[in-house]
């Protein structure tokens, strides 16, 4: 496999690089799913802090392979990562530039491809990872502040701004939780395809709404039931739900929803 060969030829070159201490794997990698689809993830560590340094996190890059093009990945909040795409073979490739400290504080246990002093071995064995969990009370005082957003937009006939709210609404509130639902790490809505039961995919499905008033008004409608049904099995008695809120934005829901019949009349 493509991957595989990439990251062994990489891993020899961190073996023979003085400014290394190591290189590990991540991502797909650790549960065995890689497949001609998947990209790469790597964690180069080195002696001398050079994430956030473009310039020498390419230089860095141009080593493992024919670097096509490469970012950083700001637009994720991670400027130590550089997102490239190499050539001979087509490969994209994430590499997360850490120094050996940094490296201890992870949200995944990476596979180690390279150990040249054996300091990488050494900080998995002391310190453990944590994947950054969801904040209930986080969501439930935005959710409905959101929803009334999508409806505005509804409401004036910015149908492609409504689409996108209800894509940043299966990302940040329904694939997360949804997931959480199935025993899952909340990635997103990564693989919902494959652990939603088949009646709730195709409830999920109906949140993907046509360029159509009538179809995104039923998107944010199964938005709201899906979320108040995950919330109900969730959300422990600590969360302080916004009831109010909710109220007046469903009241909301019910003026935007009839406003094609006020329009006729």
């Amino acid at each position: 496999m493509i991957q595989r060969l990439f990251a062994e030829r990489a891993a020899a070159i961190v073996a023979e690089s003085p400014g290394a201490i190591g290189l590990a794997a991540a991502g797909s990698w650790l549960t065995n799913e890689l497949d001609e689809y998947s990209d790469l993830d790597l964690v180069l560590v080195t002696k001398h802090k050079l994430g956030g340094d473009k310039q020498r996190m390419i230089e860095w890059a141009n080593r493992f392979g024919k670097l096509l093009s490469a970012f950083t990945g700001e637009h994720v909040g991670e400027p130590r990562l550089l997102i490239c795409l190499y050539d001979d073979p087509l490969l994209h490739v994430d590499i997360k530039f850490l120094t050996l400290e940094e490296f201890a504080f992870r949200v995944e246990e990476p596979v180690i491809l390279s150990d040249v002093y054996g300091q990488l071995a050494q900080s998995l064995r002391v310190t453990s990872a944590e994947w950054p969990m969801p904040g209930y009370q986080w969501i439930e005082d935005r959710f409905w502040i959101w929803i009334h957003y999508g409806l505005t937009k509804l409401g004036r006939g910015e149908y492609f701004e409504a689409i996108d709210f209800l894509t940043a609404i299966r990302s940040m509130v329904l694939g997360p939780l949804l997931s959480i639902s199935q025993g899952q790490l909340p990635r997103g809505v990564r693989k919902l395809e494959k652990y939603l039961p088949g009646s709730t995919l195709q409830q999920l499905k109906i949140t993907l709404a046509a360029h159509d008033r009538a179809s995104i008004l039923k998107a944010i409608h199964t938005c709201v039931e899906m979320y108040r049904d995950l919330r109900s099995h969730l959300f422990d008695k600590e969360i302080q739900w916004q009831t109010e809120t909710e109220k007046r934005v469903l009241e909301y829901y019910d003026e935007i929803a009839e406003l094609p019949q006020r329009m006729n009349n």
